[in-house]
């Protein structure tokens, strides 16, 4: 069942695809209309569950699940990255690589393969204040206080330069 994202309880489980590329209006305008599809019918065990979405600075895909209601199963859980996975190709992004960073830089979003976020770091070109986004959040609650943070308050610190 969709629910509305910004009325979902801050302890719903969190779910969040970055794309390799900043979406188009139009991909935009489809993504809306998939999600909105996908979560109307997304059930666990045949027990409908109370979803929301939000797409954040056009390149981050974020599902919110109330699990007070009924929480996701592992068979929920795979079609929702199936669904993800369709998305993949129908827009020609890439939404499941988790080796990659995105992060603020002059007043910008950048993504980066790990690999190049780390030469950053240790270069000093990326440093203790350069807010990350941590798409390890797991609830909502985090997500809202703790996905765009200083380097230093996330995973990435220990890529930093001592």
């Amino acid at each position: 069942m969709l629910a509305d994202f910004n009325t979902l309880p801050t302890q719903s489980r969190v779910w969040i695809y970055q794309s390799d590329t900043k979406f188009t209006e139009d991909q935009v305008t489809q993504l809306r209309k998939d999600l909105t599809t996908f979560l109307t019918s997304w059930t666990a065990h045949g027990a409908s569950l109370q979803a929301g979405f939000e797409i954040k600075y056009n390149r981050f895909i974020i599902i919110a699940l109330d699990q007070s209601q009924a929480s996701a199963s592992g068979c929920s859980i795979d079609s929702q990255v199936r669904f993800i996975q369709a998305i993949q190709e129908d827009l020609g992004v890439d939404l499941l690589d988790k080796m990659n960073v995105t992060y603020y830089q002059n007043d910008r979003i950048h993504y980066k393969p790990l690999v190049d976020f780390k030469k950053m770091a240790k270069d000093g070109a990326i440093g203790k204040k350069t807010v990350v986004f941590n798409n390890l959040v797991t609830n909502l609650e985090e997500y809202l206080h703790h996905w765009e943070v200083p380097a230093i308050e996330s995973w990435h610190s220990r890529f930093l330069r001592k």
